[in-house]
């Protein structure tokens, strides 16, 4: 028997339980692997209920989860307020949102759980209940270090054979020229690489570097920090041996064709990356994060307030996340 995915439920008024319980409905249909979702079933049977899904539940361990996921969709209990009101946000359930998430990652990283796939959160909702963070990723990190020092964690969306990772993440457009370094890329390039080989399978990756400016700068003509900063990186990380290419103009890089030849592309900042694969698979896209003890995918879209509750979102990115966590955990263990 398998050891379940931990799911951890996110934010309560948005769409992640009404996709949770409706994957769970169609498991046998899509093949999905065994499931565990970290939540309260009075909360998922009273949402199930409006949406007119009849699933049975089971409050259980992390570590009994395989063992019911064929029969009843199996919860891993955590405390705190989860009113079922879709759309409509309280301050009242944030507790309860960041306890599924803690508990969703110890599960994990004790081995009960094989991977990690998280729920869309609402960060406004979590900041008065002492949530520091910038997004999910940052977060994930720190738990994951558990009291030591957090590794880089390194956003990827993926699609397919198509992946973007921005260096820079959740920072302003202003920044980010002062917050590039050649330690940064290179850091950011080792983690790609690394997880390309372990949790992906593929034994040489190789990986596009894009420039921060137009035309990659054209040897300085166009700002300098290509020239200075990621052409040395770049050259640093192919003299440890990593199949690396750059800094590469973006504007052309992300050619669907072009984007192909490559296992990964790196970009400079957030939009430069994240605009093309939303471009090419705005439902389909899976966030990965890169650099962490344990595997995590989430789907690509936020908590989609108006259509909490109505059974109308798309389900195909969290099927997307499901099943990339699924064969990533599985290529890694068979590294």
């Amino acid at each position: 028997m398998d050891k379940p995915l931990a799911i951890s439920m996110g934010e309560p008024a948005g769409v992640g339980p009404d996709l949770i319980l409706q994957l769970y409905a169609r498991r046998a249909e899509l093949a999905l692997p065994p499931f565990c979702v970290f939540g309260q079933v009075d909360f998922l049977q009273a949402r199930a209920q409006r949406l007119g899904l009849d699933i049975a539940m089971q409050a259980t361990s992390a570590q009994e989860a395989g063992s019911i996921f064929a029969t009843a969709l199996p919860v891993v209990a955590i405390e705190g307020l989860l009113p079922d009101h879709p759309g409509q946000v309280s301050p009242v359930s944030a507790g309860a949102v960041i306890g599924s998430i803690e508990a969703a990652v110890a599960a994990t990283l004790t081995g009960a759980c094989r991977g990690l796939v998280t729920a869309p959160i609402h960060k406004g909702a979590l900041y008065n209940a002492g949530f520091k963070h910038p997004g999910h990723t940052e977060f994930l990190a720190e738990l994951c270090a558990q009291g030591g020092k957090a590794r880089l964690p390194v956003m990827m969306l993926a699609h397919g054979g198509l992946r973007a990772v921005p260096v820079t993440i959740h920072v302003p457009i202003k920044d980010v020229p002062g917050l590039l370094t050649r330690e940064l890329i290179v850091e950011t390039v080792r983690v790609v690489a690394y997880d390309l080989k372990l949790r992906f399978g593929i034994a040489e990756p190789r990986i596009a570097v894009a420039g921060l400016n137009p035309h990659a700068g054209e040897g300085g003509a166009i700002g300098r920090e290509d020239l200075e900063i990621v052409a040395p990186a770049v050259a640093q990380l192919q003299f440890e041996g990593i199949g690396v290419t750059g800094p590469l103009p973006a504007d052309t890089l992300f050619y669907p064709t072009y984007w192909a030849k490559y296992d990964a592309v790196v970009a400079m900042y957030h939009d430069q990356a994240l605009i093309p694969i939303k471009t090419v698979a705005f439902e389909d896209a899976v966030n990965v994060t890169l650099g962490l003890p344990i595997v995590r995918t989430s789907p690509d879209h936020g908590t989609a307030f108006d259509l909490a509750g109505t059974g109308r979102a798309s389900p195909r990115s969290f099927i997307a996340a499901i099943q990339m966590a699924d064969a990533m955990t599985r290529n890694q263990a068979e590294a």
